[in-house]
Protein backbone atom coordinates (compact mmCIF):
# COMPACT_ATOMS: atom_id res chain seq x y z
CA UNK A 1 0.00 0.00 0.00
CA UNK A 2 1.58 3.41 -0.82
CA UNK A 3 2.02 6.04 1.71
CA UNK A 4 0.01 9.05 1.66
CA UNK A 5 3.05 11.37 1.80
CA UNK A 6 3.89 10.16 -1.65
CA UNK A 7 0.59 10.55 -3.21
CA UNK A 8 2.35 13.39 -4.69
CA UNK A 9 5.32 11.12 -5.79
CA UNK A 10 8.90 10.74 -3.99
CA UNK A 11 9.90 14.38 -4.48
CA UNK A 12 7.31 15.89 -2.13
CA UNK A 13 8.40 13.93 0.94
CA UNK A 14 10.96 16.72 1.93
CA UNK A 15 9.22 19.01 4.17
CA UNK A 16 11.10 22.03 2.03
CA UNK A 17 9.57 21.01 -1.52
CA UNK A 18 5.75 20.21 0.22
CA UNK A 19 6.11 23.54 1.44
CA UNK A 20 6.99 25.38 -1.23
CA UNK A 21 4.56 23.15 -3.57
CA UNK A 22 1.53 24.12 -0.23
CA UNK A 23 1.89 27.73 -0.93
CA UNK A 24 2.44 27.75 -4.06
CA UNK A 25 -1.33 25.75 -4.38
CA UNK A 26 -2.52 28.54 -1.94
CA UNK A 27 -1.33 31.34 -4.38
CA UNK A 28 -3.37 29.38 -7.29
CA UNK A 29 -7.06 31.20 -6.76
CA UNK A 30 -5.96 34.60 -6.54
CA UNK A 31 -6.13 34.01 -10.60
CA UNK A 32 -10.02 34.19 -10.44
CA UNK A 33 -10.00 37.74 -9.49
CA UNK A 34 -8.25 40.09 -12.30
CA UNK A 35 -9.43 38.26 -15.41
CA UNK A 36 -12.97 38.62 -16.09
CA UNK A 37 -12.79 35.54 -18.42
CA UNK A 38 -10.89 33.48 -15.62
CA UNK A 39 -13.75 33.78 -13.26
CA UNK A 40 -14.47 29.43 -13.55
CA UNK A 41 -10.70 29.21 -12.74
CA UNK A 42 -12.23 29.64 -9.07
CA UNK A 43 -13.91 26.65 -9.39
CA UNK A 44 -11.24 24.30 -9.11
CA UNK A 45 -8.17 26.37 -8.12
CA UNK A 46 -8.18 24.82 -4.53
CA UNK A 47 -8.15 21.61 -6.27
CA UNK A 48 -4.43 20.76 -5.99
CA UNK A 49 -4.30 22.36 -2.25
CA UNK A 50 -6.54 19.95 -0.97
CA UNK A 51 -5.15 17.16 -2.77
CA UNK A 52 -2.02 17.74 -0.87
CA UNK A 53 -3.64 18.51 2.46
CA UNK A 54 -5.75 15.19 2.19
CA UNK A 55 -1.87 13.02 1.15
CA UNK A 56 -0.34 14.51 4.69
CA UNK A 57 1.20 11.97 6.36
CA UNK A 58 -0.06 13.28 9.91
CA UNK A 59 -2.09 15.81 11.31
CA UNK A 60 0.58 17.98 11.85
CA UNK A 61 1.85 17.53 8.39
CA UNK A 62 -1.54 19.04 7.09
CA UNK A 63 -1.77 22.09 9.81
CA UNK A 64 1.70 22.93 7.71
CA UNK A 65 -0.34 21.97 4.55
CA UNK A 66 -2.73 24.76 5.49
CA UNK A 67 -0.44 27.61 7.12
CA UNK A 68 1.34 27.85 3.74
CA UNK A 69 -1.41 27.39 1.30
CA UNK A 70 -2.98 30.83 3.45
CA UNK A 71 0.67 32.32 3.22
CA UNK A 72 0.57 32.09 -0.48
CA UNK A 73 -2.58 33.16 -0.88
CA UNK A 74 -2.39 35.98 0.92
CA UNK A 75 1.25 37.28 -0.38
CA UNK A 76 -0.43 36.48 -4.08
CA UNK A 77 -3.89 38.73 -3.23
CA UNK A 78 -2.02 41.58 -1.73
CA UNK A 79 1.08 41.33 -3.92
CA UNK A 80 0.72 44.44 -5.35
CA UNK A 81 1.35 46.05 -1.64
CA UNK A 82 5.05 45.32 -1.60
CA UNK A 83 6.47 48.42 -2.73
CA UNK A 84 4.76 50.24 0.16
CA UNK A 85 4.95 47.49 3.06
CA UNK A 86 8.60 45.43 1.95
CA UNK A 87 9.33 42.87 4.38
CA UNK A 88 6.00 43.30 6.25
CA UNK A 89 4.20 42.13 4.05
CA UNK A 90 5.33 38.55 3.80
CA UNK A 91 5.07 38.72 7.13
CA UNK A 92 1.81 39.86 7.82
CA UNK A 93 1.15 36.99 5.28
CA UNK A 94 2.94 34.45 7.38
CA UNK A 95 1.10 35.35 10.10
CA UNK A 96 -2.47 35.17 8.79
CA UNK A 97 -1.85 32.47 7.04
CA UNK A 98 -1.66 30.41 10.38
CA UNK A 99 -5.95 31.02 10.19
CA UNK A 100 -5.68 27.76 7.49
CA UNK A 101 -3.83 25.58 9.79
CA UNK A 102 -7.30 24.25 10.87
CA UNK A 103 -8.58 23.98 7.66
CA UNK A 104 -5.53 21.81 6.75
CA UNK A 105 -6.59 19.77 9.21
CA UNK A 106 -10.13 19.25 8.63
CA UNK A 107 -9.13 18.48 4.83
CA UNK A 108 -7.12 15.58 6.38
CA UNK A 109 -9.67 14.43 8.72
CA UNK A 110 -12.63 14.07 6.15
CA UNK A 111 -10.81 13.62 2.88
CA UNK A 112 -8.01 11.39 3.91
CA UNK A 113 -7.41 7.61 2.19
CA UNK A 114 -10.56 6.42 0.96
CA UNK A 115 -13.31 8.56 2.20
CA UNK A 116 -16.69 6.88 2.97
CA UNK A 117 -20.19 8.47 1.19
CA UNK A 118 -20.98 9.73 4.80
CA UNK A 119 -17.73 11.77 4.81
CA UNK A 120 -17.73 13.09 1.78
CA UNK A 121 -21.23 14.54 2.37
CA UNK A 122 -19.76 15.63 5.76
CA UNK A 123 -16.69 17.08 4.01
CA UNK A 124 -19.11 19.45 1.26
CA UNK A 125 -20.67 21.18 4.71
CA UNK A 126 -17.69 21.59 7.05
CA UNK A 127 -15.04 22.34 5.00
CA UNK A 128 -16.90 25.36 3.38
CA UNK A 129 -18.01 26.04 6.94
CA UNK A 130 -14.23 26.28 7.83
CA UNK A 131 -13.30 28.28 5.09
CA UNK A 132 -16.25 30.84 5.83
CA UNK A 133 -14.83 31.02 9.42
CA UNK A 134 -11.42 31.90 8.67
CA UNK A 135 -12.68 34.48 5.79
CA UNK A 136 -14.83 36.18 8.50
CA UNK A 137 -11.34 35.96 11.12
CA UNK A 138 -9.60 37.83 8.75
CA UNK A 139 -12.42 40.28 7.46
CA UNK A 140 -11.98 42.08 10.74
CA UNK A 141 -10.61 45.75 10.24
CA UNK A 142 -7.25 44.86 12.50
CA UNK A 143 -6.35 42.09 10.26
CA UNK A 144 -6.31 43.38 7.03
CA UNK A 145 -10.22 43.37 6.44
CA UNK A 146 -12.25 41.20 3.85
CA UNK A 147 -9.85 41.90 0.72
CA UNK A 148 -9.58 39.12 -1.54
CA UNK A 149 -13.02 36.98 -0.36
CA UNK A 150 -12.84 33.84 -2.24
CA UNK A 151 -16.60 34.48 -3.45
CA UNK A 152 -15.65 37.87 -4.50
CA UNK A 153 -14.09 36.37 -7.61
CA UNK A 154 -17.67 36.07 -9.47
CA UNK A 155 -18.28 39.60 -9.94
CA UNK A 156 -18.84 39.17 -12.98
CA UNK A 157 -21.08 36.16 -13.03
CA UNK A 158 -24.91 37.04 -13.32
CA UNK A 159 -26.26 34.10 -12.14
CA UNK A 160 -23.41 34.61 -8.78
CA UNK A 161 -24.62 37.87 -8.30
CA UNK A 162 -28.17 36.86 -8.22
CA UNK A 163 -26.83 34.48 -5.20
CA UNK A 164 -24.95 37.64 -3.51
CA UNK A 165 -28.41 39.00 -3.19
CA UNK A 166 -29.46 36.36 -1.41
CA UNK A 167 -26.43 35.41 0.96
CA UNK A 168 -24.14 38.08 -0.16
CA UNK A 169 -20.27 36.70 -0.80
CA UNK A 170 -20.36 34.80 1.76
CA UNK A 171 -22.54 31.99 -0.17
CA UNK A 172 -20.58 32.44 -2.87
CA UNK A 173 -17.73 31.71 -0.91
CA UNK A 174 -19.36 28.70 0.28
CA UNK A 175 -20.79 27.29 -2.84
CA UNK A 176 -16.92 27.77 -4.69
CA UNK A 177 -15.21 25.75 -1.90
CA UNK A 178 -18.08 23.01 -2.04
CA UNK A 179 -17.39 22.40 -5.80
CA UNK A 180 -13.60 22.15 -4.93
CA UNK A 181 -14.17 19.58 -2.37
CA UNK A 182 -16.63 17.39 -4.66
CA UNK A 183 -13.79 17.92 -8.00
CA UNK A 184 -10.74 16.90 -5.51
CA UNK A 185 -12.46 13.83 -4.42
CA UNK A 186 -13.77 13.07 -7.96
CA UNK A 187 -10.01 13.37 -9.07
CA UNK A 188 -8.51 11.56 -6.37
CA UNK A 189 -10.24 8.79 -5.07
CA UNK A 190 -12.01 6.46 -7.85
CA UNK A 191 -14.50 4.41 -5.25
CA UNK A 192 -16.07 8.08 -3.34
CA UNK A 193 -16.42 9.33 -7.01
CA UNK A 194 -20.70 8.53 -7.05
CA UNK A 195 -21.05 10.67 -3.90
CA UNK A 196 -18.68 13.43 -4.93
CA UNK A 197 -21.05 13.35 -8.30
CA UNK A 198 -23.97 13.62 -5.94
CA UNK A 199 -22.46 16.65 -4.01
CA UNK A 200 -21.87 18.79 -7.08
CA UNK A 201 -25.64 17.45 -8.70
CA UNK A 202 -26.71 18.77 -4.92
CA UNK A 203 -24.64 22.13 -4.85
CA UNK A 204 -25.86 22.61 -8.29
CA UNK A 205 -29.79 21.88 -7.67
CA UNK A 206 -29.48 24.04 -4.34
CA UNK A 207 -27.96 27.14 -6.20
CA UNK A 208 -30.95 26.93 -9.39
CA UNK A 209 -33.41 26.97 -6.63
CA UNK A 210 -31.68 30.24 -4.97
CA UNK A 211 -31.21 31.40 -8.26
CA UNK A 212 -34.81 30.66 -9.15
CA UNK A 213 -36.22 32.32 -5.67
CA UNK A 214 -34.08 35.39 -5.53
CA UNK A 215 -36.38 38.22 -6.58
CA UNK A 216 -35.17 40.32 -9.23
CA UNK A 217 -34.79 44.37 -7.69
CA UNK A 218 -37.62 46.36 -9.11
CA UNK A 219 -36.69 49.57 -11.00
CA UNK A 220 -38.08 52.64 -10.46
CA UNK A 221 -36.34 55.60 -12.11
CA UNK A 222 -33.84 57.16 -13.19
CA UNK A 223 -31.19 59.73 -11.67
CA UNK A 224 -28.22 61.10 -13.98
CA UNK A 225 -24.60 60.49 -11.56
CA UNK A 226 -21.51 62.36 -13.11
CA UNK A 227 -18.13 61.17 -11.76
CA UNK A 228 -14.95 63.51 -12.13
CA UNK A 229 -11.81 61.43 -12.46
CA UNK A 230 -9.04 64.02 -12.98
CA UNK A 231 -6.28 61.70 -13.41
CA UNK A 232 -2.27 61.21 -12.99
CA UNK A 233 -1.74 64.58 -11.10
CA UNK A 234 2.53 65.50 -11.30
CA UNK A 235 3.59 64.18 -8.14
CA UNK A 236 5.08 67.78 -7.45
CA UNK A 237 1.83 68.96 -7.80
CA UNK A 238 0.20 70.70 -5.09
CA UNK A 239 -3.37 69.92 -3.93
CA UNK A 240 -4.25 73.16 -5.37
CA UNK A 241 -3.09 72.46 -8.78
CA UNK A 242 -5.16 69.11 -8.66
CA UNK A 243 -8.07 70.99 -7.52
CA UNK A 244 -8.05 73.20 -10.27
CA UNK A 245 -8.11 69.76 -12.39
CA UNK A 246 -11.32 68.66 -10.53
CA UNK A 247 -12.73 72.26 -10.69
CA UNK A 248 -12.18 72.26 -14.59
CA UNK A 249 -13.27 68.70 -15.58
CA UNK A 250 -17.05 69.92 -13.07
CA UNK A 251 -17.34 72.47 -15.27
CA UNK A 252 -17.42 70.75 -18.63
CA UNK A 253 -20.71 69.01 -17.29
CA UNK A 254 -22.32 71.72 -17.40
CA UNK A 255 -25.85 71.85 -19.44
CA UNK A 256 -25.95 67.84 -19.44
CA UNK A 257 -28.42 67.16 -17.03
CA UNK A 258 -26.56 65.65 -13.96
CA UNK A 259 -28.13 65.47 -10.74
CA UNK A 260 -25.01 64.43 -8.36
CA UNK A 261 -21.44 64.76 -9.39
CA UNK A 262 -19.15 62.54 -7.47
CA UNK A 263 -15.61 63.42 -7.00
CA UNK A 264 -12.54 60.87 -5.70
CA UNK A 265 -11.36 60.10 -2.13
CA UNK A 266 -8.83 63.03 -1.22
CA UNK A 267 -10.14 65.22 -3.73
CA UNK A 268 -9.42 68.13 -1.37
CA UNK A 269 -6.76 68.29 0.43
CA UNK A 270 -7.65 70.81 2.83
CA UNK A 271 -10.53 71.39 5.31
CA UNK A 272 -13.44 73.62 4.23
CA UNK A 273 -14.05 75.63 7.44
CA UNK A 274 -9.89 76.59 6.73
CA UNK A 275 -10.25 77.20 3.36
CA UNK A 276 -13.14 79.41 2.73
CA UNK A 277 -12.20 80.11 -0.91
CA UNK A 278 -12.48 76.53 -1.81
CA UNK A 279 -15.69 76.13 -0.49
CA UNK A 280 -16.97 79.21 -2.32
CA UNK A 281 -15.62 77.69 -5.50
CA UNK A 282 -17.52 74.38 -4.82
CA UNK A 283 -20.63 76.38 -4.21
CA UNK A 284 -19.95 78.10 -7.54
CA UNK A 285 -19.65 75.10 -9.96
CA UNK A 286 -22.79 73.52 -8.03
CA UNK A 287 -24.86 76.84 -8.82
CA UNK A 288 -23.97 76.40 -12.46
CA UNK A 289 -24.70 72.60 -12.80
CA UNK A 290 -27.60 72.78 -10.63
CA UNK A 291 -26.30 69.43 -8.66
CA UNK A 292 -24.91 68.84 -5.38
CA UNK A 293 -21.50 67.72 -5.23
CA UNK A 294 -20.02 65.33 -3.23
CA UNK A 295 -16.38 65.62 -2.76
CA UNK A 296 -13.94 64.24 -0.46
CA UNK A 297 -11.89 65.39 2.31
CA UNK A 298 -8.69 64.73 3.92
CA UNK A 299 -6.79 67.44 6.20
CA UNK A 300 -6.68 68.04 9.82
CA UNK A 301 -9.88 69.41 10.88
CA UNK A 302 -10.37 72.97 12.37
CA UNK A 303 -13.17 71.94 15.08
CA UNK A 304 -11.92 68.92 16.53
CA UNK A 305 -8.05 67.24 16.85
CA UNK A 306 -6.91 64.48 14.62
CA UNK A 307 -6.77 64.56 10.71
CA UNK A 308 -10.33 62.32 9.34
CA UNK A 309 -11.30 61.29 5.37
CA UNK A 310 -14.65 62.95 4.94
CA UNK A 311 -17.17 62.62 2.56
CA UNK A 312 -18.90 66.30 2.43
CA UNK A 313 -22.08 67.10 0.25
CA UNK A 314 -21.72 70.42 -1.22
CA UNK A 315 -24.71 72.17 -2.50
CA UNK A 316 -25.81 76.12 -4.33
CA UNK A 317 -24.95 77.68 -1.07
CA UNK A 318 -22.05 75.57 0.42
CA UNK A 319 -21.59 72.32 2.37
CA UNK A 320 -24.86 71.31 3.33
CA UNK A 321 -23.99 70.05 6.63
CA UNK A 322 -24.08 66.54 5.54
CA UNK A 323 -20.45 64.75 6.88
CA UNK A 324 -19.83 61.17 6.94
CA UNK A 325 -15.88 60.67 8.48
CA UNK A 326 -14.54 57.53 7.61
CA UNK A 327 -14.79 54.49 10.06
CA UNK A 328 -12.78 51.61 8.84
CA UNK A 329 -9.02 52.42 8.27
CA UNK A 330 -6.31 51.00 6.11
CA UNK A 331 -3.92 49.02 8.29
CA UNK A 332 -0.81 50.91 8.14
CA UNK A 333 -2.05 53.01 4.72
CA UNK A 334 -4.07 55.01 7.11
CA UNK A 335 -2.97 53.84 10.79
CA UNK A 336 -0.66 51.58 12.48
CA UNK A 337 -1.86 48.80 14.33
CA UNK A 338 -0.19 49.02 17.79
CA UNK A 339 1.95 52.08 16.85
CA UNK A 340 3.93 51.34 20.14
CA UNK A 341 5.12 48.14 18.82
CA UNK A 342 5.00 48.34 15.10
CA UNK A 343 5.71 52.07 14.49
CA UNK A 344 9.06 50.48 13.21
CA UNK A 345 7.04 49.99 9.77
CA UNK A 346 7.03 53.64 9.42
CA UNK A 347 10.82 53.13 8.25
CA UNK A 348 10.65 50.01 6.04
CA UNK A 349 7.65 51.12 3.94
CA UNK A 350 4.78 53.72 3.07
CA UNK A 351 3.27 53.52 6.35
CA UNK A 352 1.40 56.05 8.19
CA UNK A 353 3.25 58.52 9.31
CA UNK A 354 0.53 59.95 11.66
CA UNK A 355 -3.07 58.11 12.19
CA UNK A 356 -6.44 59.23 10.95
CA UNK A 357 -9.13 59.61 13.08
CA UNK A 358 -12.07 57.28 12.76
CA UNK A 359 -16.13 58.23 12.51
CA UNK A 360 -18.57 57.26 14.51
CA UNK A 361 -21.51 56.01 12.28
CA UNK A 362 -22.91 55.81 8.79
CA UNK A 363 -24.47 58.80 7.58
CA UNK A 364 -27.41 58.72 4.41
CA UNK A 365 -27.10 61.85 2.62
CA UNK A 366 -29.91 63.93 1.45
CA UNK A 367 -29.08 64.60 -2.36
CA UNK A 368 -31.55 67.51 -4.51
CA UNK A 369 -33.88 66.01 -6.30
CA UNK A 370 -35.17 63.61 -3.61
CA UNK A 371 -32.26 61.42 -3.93
CA UNK A 372 -30.28 59.41 -0.73
CA UNK A 373 -26.85 58.48 -1.36
CA UNK A 374 -25.02 56.03 1.21
CA UNK A 375 -21.29 57.46 0.92
CA UNK A 376 -18.72 54.68 1.46
CA UNK A 377 -15.05 55.79 1.71
CA UNK A 378 -12.04 53.27 -0.56
CA UNK A 379 -11.72 50.32 1.70
CA UNK A 380 -15.21 50.69 3.37
CA UNK A 381 -16.53 48.87 -0.14
CA UNK A 382 -14.89 45.49 0.83
CA UNK A 383 -17.05 45.43 3.94
CA UNK A 384 -20.31 43.82 2.63
CA UNK A 385 -21.77 44.89 5.70
CA UNK A 386 -21.29 48.56 5.29
CA UNK A 387 -23.72 48.51 2.25
CA UNK A 388 -25.98 46.26 3.61
CA UNK A 389 -26.69 48.95 6.83
CA UNK A 390 -26.74 51.90 4.21
CA UNK A 391 -29.53 49.87 2.12
CA UNK A 392 -31.48 49.12 5.75
CA UNK A 393 -31.30 52.66 6.45
CA UNK A 394 -33.02 54.15 3.04
CA UNK A 395 -29.89 54.66 0.75
CA UNK A 396 -31.08 54.59 -2.84
CA UNK A 397 -27.34 54.69 -4.17
CA UNK A 398 -24.47 53.53 -2.90
CA UNK A 399 -21.20 55.79 -3.90
CA UNK A 400 -17.68 55.07 -2.88
CA UNK A 401 -15.05 57.12 -3.27
CA UNK A 402 -11.66 55.65 -3.96
CA UNK A 403 -8.56 56.06 -5.05
CA UNK A 404 -5.65 54.01 -6.21
CA UNK A 405 -2.88 56.31 -7.80
CA UNK A 406 -0.21 54.59 -5.70
CA UNK A 407 -1.04 51.46 -7.39
CA UNK A 408 -1.88 52.69 -10.89
CA UNK A 409 0.21 49.71 -12.77
CA UNK A 410 -1.68 46.74 -10.57
CA UNK A 411 -4.71 44.91 -10.19
CA UNK A 412 -5.72 46.73 -7.08
CA UNK A 413 -7.53 49.61 -9.38
CA UNK A 414 -9.81 46.72 -11.30
CA UNK A 415 -10.12 44.87 -8.27
CA UNK A 416 -11.50 47.27 -6.33
CA UNK A 417 -13.63 48.95 -8.74
CA UNK A 418 -15.22 44.82 -9.36
CA UNK A 419 -16.20 45.08 -5.38
CA UNK A 420 -18.72 47.58 -6.15
CA UNK A 421 -20.45 45.45 -8.28
CA UNK A 422 -20.85 42.82 -5.43
CA UNK A 423 -22.37 45.41 -3.05
CA UNK A 424 -24.62 46.47 -5.59
CA UNK A 425 -26.26 42.65 -6.06
CA UNK A 426 -25.83 42.23 -2.19
CA UNK A 427 -28.13 45.51 -1.95
CA UNK A 428 -30.44 45.55 -4.49
CA UNK A 429 -28.61 49.15 -5.15
CA UNK A 430 -26.96 50.67 -7.97
CA UNK A 431 -23.56 51.73 -6.91
CA UNK A 432 -21.04 54.66 -8.11
CA UNK A 433 -17.19 53.75 -7.33
CA UNK A 434 -15.68 56.90 -8.25
CA UNK A 435 -11.81 57.49 -8.21
CA UNK A 436 -8.91 59.74 -8.51
CA UNK A 437 -6.82 58.10 -10.99
CA UNK A 438 -9.23 55.16 -11.58
CA UNK A 439 -10.69 52.33 -12.18
CA UNK A 440 -14.07 54.78 -10.97
CA UNK A 441 -17.07 52.37 -12.64
CA UNK A 442 -21.31 52.08 -11.99
CA UNK A 443 -23.44 48.88 -11.37
CA UNK A 444 -26.70 48.86 -11.40
CA UNK A 445 -29.32 47.07 -8.65
CA UNK A 446 -28.51 43.65 -9.83
CA UNK A 447 -24.57 44.11 -10.37
CA UNK A 448 -24.78 44.75 -14.07
CA UNK A 449 -22.54 47.39 -15.21
CA UNK A 450 -23.99 51.09 -16.27
CA UNK A 451 -21.73 52.55 -19.43
CA UNK A 452 -18.04 52.13 -19.61
CA UNK A 453 -14.97 51.84 -16.96
CA UNK A 454 -12.77 55.06 -16.39
CA UNK A 455 -9.79 53.58 -16.81
CA UNK A 456 -6.05 54.02 -14.81
CA UNK A 457 -4.76 56.17 -17.65
CA UNK A 458 -7.96 57.93 -18.26
CA UNK A 459 -8.86 61.50 -17.08
CA UNK A 460 -12.60 62.96 -17.28
CA UNK A 461 -15.64 64.16 -16.60
CA UNK A 462 -18.61 61.42 -17.17
CA UNK A 463 -22.29 61.38 -16.74
CA UNK A 464 -24.09 57.69 -16.41
CA UNK A 465 -27.60 57.09 -16.53
CA UNK A 466 -28.05 55.07 -13.05
CA UNK A 467 -31.35 52.70 -12.42
CA UNK A 468 -32.83 53.35 -9.09
CA UNK A 469 -33.57 49.80 -7.45
CA UNK A 470 -36.60 49.08 -4.86
CA UNK A 471 -37.58 46.45 -2.79
CA UNK A 472 -35.71 44.78 0.23
CA UNK A 473 -33.19 41.76 -1.16
CA UNK A 474 -32.70 38.89 1.06
CA UNK A 475 -29.15 39.69 2.30
CA UNK A 476 -30.32 42.81 3.50
CA UNK A 477 -33.09 41.22 5.19
CA UNK A 478 -31.68 38.34 7.06
CA UNK A 479 -28.03 39.37 7.00
CA UNK A 480 -25.37 36.83 6.76
CA UNK A 481 -27.45 33.83 7.63
CA UNK A 482 -24.50 31.73 6.12
CA UNK A 483 -21.53 32.42 8.40
CA UNK A 484 -24.71 31.80 10.67
CA UNK A 485 -24.88 28.07 9.07
CA UNK A 486 -21.25 27.74 8.85
CA UNK A 487 -20.99 28.30 13.16
CA UNK A 488 -23.95 25.76 13.32
CA UNK A 489 -22.23 23.06 11.40
CA UNK A 490 -18.87 23.83 13.36
CA UNK A 491 -20.58 23.63 15.99
CA UNK A 492 -22.10 20.27 15.57
CA UNK A 493 -18.91 18.89 14.50
CA UNK A 494 -16.99 19.91 17.86
CA UNK A 495 -20.50 18.05 19.57
CA UNK A 496 -20.03 15.39 18.06
CA UNK A 497 -15.98 14.77 17.84
CA UNK A 498 -16.24 15.44 21.63
CA UNK A 499 -19.35 12.91 21.88
CA UNK A 500 -16.81 10.39 20.23
CA UNK A 501 -13.81 11.17 22.36
CA UNK A 502 -15.71 11.37 26.00
CA UNK A 503 -17.83 8.38 25.37
CA UNK A 504 -16.87 5.55 28.21
CA UNK A 505 -15.55 3.27 26.39
CA UNK A 506 -17.17 -0.73 27.71
CA UNK A 507 -14.88 -3.14 28.99
CA UNK A 508 -15.06 -6.36 28.41
CA UNK A 509 -15.50 -8.96 30.73
CA UNK A 510 -12.94 -10.74 32.25
CA UNK A 511 -12.67 -14.42 31.03
CA UNK A 512 -12.72 -16.85 33.83
CA UNK A 513 -10.23 -19.63 33.83
CA UNK A 514 -10.77 -22.36 35.83
CA UNK A 515 -8.49 -23.51 38.43
CA UNK A 516 -5.82 -25.99 37.40
CA UNK A 517 -6.93 -29.67 38.46
CA UNK A 518 -4.54 -31.35 40.65
CA UNK A 519 -4.71 -34.96 41.41
CA UNK A 520 -4.71 -36.48 45.14
CA UNK A 521 -2.07 -39.12 46.42
CA UNK A 522 0.75 -39.40 48.24
CA UNK A 523 3.91 -38.44 46.82
CA UNK A 524 5.93 -41.30 45.31
CA UNK A 525 9.24 -42.20 47.53
CA UNK A 526 12.59 -41.47 46.50
CA UNK A 527 14.18 -44.83 45.23
CA UNK A 528 11.30 -46.61 44.72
Amino acid sequence: MRRPDRAFGPWLVSPWRRGVVAALAGALPVFAFPAPSWWWFAYVALVPWILLARSAPTARRAAYDGWLGGFGFLLAVHHWLLPSLHVFLVVIAALLGALWAPWGLLVRRFLAGVPSPGRVGAALLVLPSGWLMVELVRSWQGLGGPWGLLGSSQWQVEPALRLASVGGVWLLSFLVVAVNVAVAVLVSVRESRVPAVAGLVATAAATSVAWVWSPRPDVDGRVRIAVVQPGVVDGSASGDERFAREETLTRELAGRGADLVVWGESSVGFDLADRPDLAHRVAKLSQELGADILVNVDARRSDRPGIYKSSVLVGPHGPTGDRYDKMRLVPFGEYVPARSLLGWATSVGKAAGEDRRRGTKQVVMNVGHGLRIGPMICFETAFPDMGRHLAEDGADVLVAQSSTSTFQHSWAPGQHASLAALRAAETGRSMVHATLTGVSAVYGPGGERIGSWLGTDASGAVVYDVPLGRGVTPYVRFGNWPVQGALLVLAALCVTEGTRTFRPRRTAPERLVPPARTTRGSPARPGR
